[in-house]
């Protein structure tokens, strides 16, 4: 290896170890983001075709632009990454503390994920901070493909994002989000409301989900279909085990009230996630 490539690498591993990450990806040989989720091995899975050439694309809710990139690697001739940085912005439930607050928002960064990975890569993806809500075909234009990964939990009108996301689609939206596996086993559209402290809000069966498009103006090319999101050395370190969290004691029982359980066997197995093809109506 060449010296100054060398010195490059250990440039973007310095940068890497700095920040927080949500995605895992390589920005160099040997250098890899420790994210919460290892999406590369999903990449495949969500049915995405494998040329995207010509393509005008959106990924919206980029985080640290996994798929934005990916997109990109598949040929995009222009991707644009939606995301909104202010946590202040962000759909609360009345009732949030500024301390989770400050605490997930810290998680989040200031997109310096994004910028990290984009100069690594040498990627041409624009990132645009913008709400959902506010996508406008008079400013951003139409699309050919848009991408939701993860978004719709976080909000509190996922109908009205996906209404504005069909709004700039003259071509497929994807949408990968957060699944009710216990709700799943009711073939009538359902959905489970949290709401209490964080941005978290719905999480629907599979009708539910493929309900919540239609209601938007989109039409579900086939029924919602199951991946797993795989664990990344974050999550897997953060919830080393469930003996580990009973030994934080009153603090991990609160932990248990959390959700944490949840997480614990996330970290172990991934999350699962439901998988939505649809196309404007």
């Amino acid at each position: 290896m060449l010296p100054h490539a060398a010195s490059r690498i250990d440039e973007i591993r310095s940068e890497v170890e700095s920040i927080e990450w949500y995605h895992t990806m390589e920005l160099a040989p040997g250098v890899v983001t420790p994210g919460w989720f290892d999406l590369r091995p999903v990449a495949g899975k969500v049915g995405l075709a494998p040329d995207l050439s010509g393509m005008r694309c959106l990924d919206v809710g980029t985080f640290d632009g996994f798929w934005a990139f990916e997109l990109e690697r598949r040929g995009a001739a222009e991707v644009v990454a939606l995301d909104v940085v202010d946590p202040e912005l962000w759909d609360w439930p009345a009732g949030s503390s500024q301390a989770t607050k400050e605490e997930i928002g810290r998680r989040k960064g200031s997109g310096q994920g994004f910028a990290v990975a984009r100069r690594a890569l040498g990627s041409r993806v624009s990132r645009v901070e913008k709400s959902v809500y506010d996508l406008d075909p008079a400013t951003e234009g139409m699309f050919d493909l848009v991408y939701l990964g993860s978004l719709l939990l976080h909000l509190r009108d996922p109908v009205s994002a996906l209404g504005r996301v069909r709004s700039v689609c003259r071509g497929k939206v994807v949408v990968v989000d957060a699944l009710h596996v216990p709700l799943s086993i009711f073939p009538r559209p359902l959905a489970s409301l949290d709401a209490s402290g964080r941005p978290w809000w719905w999480k629907p069966n599979r009708a539910g989900l493929a309900r919540m498009a239609e209601a938007a103006g989109l039409r579900p090319e086939a029924r919602p279909f199951l991946v797993v999101l795989p664990p990344g050395p974050a999550l897997r370190a953060t919830y080393p085990g469930m003996r580990d969290l009973l030994g934080r004691g009153a603090l991990g029982r609160g932990a248990l009230g959390r959700g944490a359980l949840g997480r614990v066997l996330e970290s172990r197995f991934g999350e699962l996630h439901a998988v939505l093809h649809a196309t404007p109506v």
